[in-house]
């Protein structure tokens, strides 16, 4: 896998992944875009909802929704790691229990999400789900 990053101008620069999609980066605590590490934080809740919507899907579940909403600590001196970081994820289907839905969340968080996994090395990582119901 490979990626470029080009200045644009003052701390905004232009990210263009290997597949030719572009996105926008912002230094100044994102005033134009997202920063990098919000950029960071989004990328471990796609990664894991990707994650969890597959194996709710793989195994024939009726899934209508999957959201992540992150939440994160960082330390307050430089480098500013991230010391912690929550997933929680609103997953909505028909027939889907907490066993199943607690199941996706924990083999994506064990097994599966390279994203989480690797942050999981700096940071402590939780998770946690509800699950809402639609007829």
């Amino acid at each position: 896998m490979h990626a470029r990053v080009k200045w644009v101008e003052g701390l905004t620069f232009l990210g263009e992944s290997a597949s030719g999609h572009q996105i926008t980066m912002d230094g100044n605590a994102g005033d134009k875009a997202p920063s990098p590490m919000e950029m960071l934080l989004m990328s471990a809740g796609g990664c894991s909802a990707i994650d969890v919507v597959s194996i709710l899907q793989k195994g024939r579940n009726d899934v209508r929704d999957c959201e992540v909403k992150l939440t994160s600590q960082r330390r307050e001196e430089a480098p500013r790691l991230f010391t912690h970081i929550n997933l929680h994820f609103i997953v909505t289907g028909k027939d889907l229990n907490d066993k199943i839905v607690e199941r996706a969340v924990s083999l994506s968080a064990e097994k599966y999400c390279s994203v989480s996994l690797m942050l999981g090395k700096a940071a402590t990582i939780t998770h946690s789900f509800e699950v809402l119901s639609v007829e």
